[in-house]
């Protein structure tokens, strides 16, 4: 007799999952006594164990499931020829999500002299840190970036799948793709997988070309949103560091004051997010290309502040 065979006979002689177990029980080990008999040997071969688990493992979800045993009827109705779930009514119930609440802050603004982003390079996992030394700033070209915040992986890919998109960009054109089209296609791509449940929230900056030199920020994410703006600041940090540049911005900043401020904003957005940290990473946008200009360990700098303000007391 099969483990089917032994499953339907259970299911039909049986009211709750107790019985069923005791049935299914006495009918393995009426099998196990019937190969022991005709064939001189145990039944203990990993096939017939992975059959018991299997079934077992079925029991187990049904009752998770908060559906008795005897009104499915027999259990190969919901089996095809092939052993797999076909009119199941397990498949109609999607399992639980896992939701982890993400972390991160990264901001960008415009100024006089180009553009300044500014990011922290914490990862977390609801509330475990899993990484503190995260690459949130991406490139895409040798004049345009893209920032990460939402989840990592898929930050990660649809960037730099956006970057190989500018390089064929630049074979086909022969010059380099302007930041709206970029952040198009990556808006367009993001669009068309909504079904996937991604999460990404990305802003895509920089400069044209060098002969126009339009400097362009453009916020991106999973549910195709693509928007135009001078400043943007993505994550659950971002109303802290929104705070402080709408406090001190001012569009006539010179290059270390834009710095300056980036560098603020994201250290005070760590002080209040608890999953904004690591280091600071400040990158400059100018017509000639970007560059980093800044990185900071905050646990470094939390202890310079700690001691200046013990210190001056």
């Amino acid at each position: 007799m099969t483990t089917r065979k032994l499953l339907d006979q259970s299911f039909s002689q049986s009211d709750d999952l107790g019985s069923f177990f005791s049935l299914f029980r006495r009918s393995i080990h009426s099998r196990h006594q019937i190969h022991q008999t005709r064939r001189g040997a145990p039944l203990c071969s990993f096939r017939s164990v992975s059959n018991v688990l299997a079934a077992v493992t079925l029991a187990i979800i049904m009752q998770c499931g908060v559906v008795g045993a005897s009104s499915f009827g027999g259990v190969s109705d919901h089996f095809d020829g092939t052993n797999n779930w076909n009119s199941s009514p397990f498949n109609s119930v999607s399992p639980p999500p896992l939701e982890f609440a993400h972390g991160t802050t990264t901001l960008s603004f415009k100024f006089q002299g180009g553009i300044i982003a500014a990011v922290d390079s914490r990862a977390s996992i609801g509330n475990f840190v899993g990484s503190k030394t995260v690459q949130k700033v991406l490139p895409v070209s040798p004049r345009i970036l893209g920032t990460m915040a939402g989840g990592a992986a898929d930050c990660a890919f649809w960037i730099r799948k956006l970057k190989a998109e500018a390089k064929a960009h630049l074979l086909k054109e022969g010059r380099s793709i302007s930041v709206a089209r970029a952040s198009r296609i990556l808006s367009n791509a993001l669009y068309q997988n909504k079904g996937l449940q991604l999460s990404v929230g990305t802003m895509i900056m920089g400069f044209d070309d060098e002969i126009i030199g339009n400097p362009s920020i453009y916020y991106v994410d999973n549910t195709g949103v693509r928007i135009a703006g001078d400043m943007f600041s993505v994550g659950s940090g971002s109303t802290f560091a929104l705070g402080i540049l709408d406090t001190e911005f001012r569009y006539d900043l010179t290059e270390e004051e834009a710095i300056a401020l980036g560098i603020k904003a994201i250290r005070h957005a760590t002080f209040r997010d608890a999953f904004s940290g690591g280091f600071i990473g400040v990158y400059l946008i100018t017509k000639d290309g970007w560059r980093k200009v800044f990185s900071e360990d905050l646990a470094v700098s939390a202890q310079i502040v700690s001691q200046e303000i013990n210190s001056s007391v």
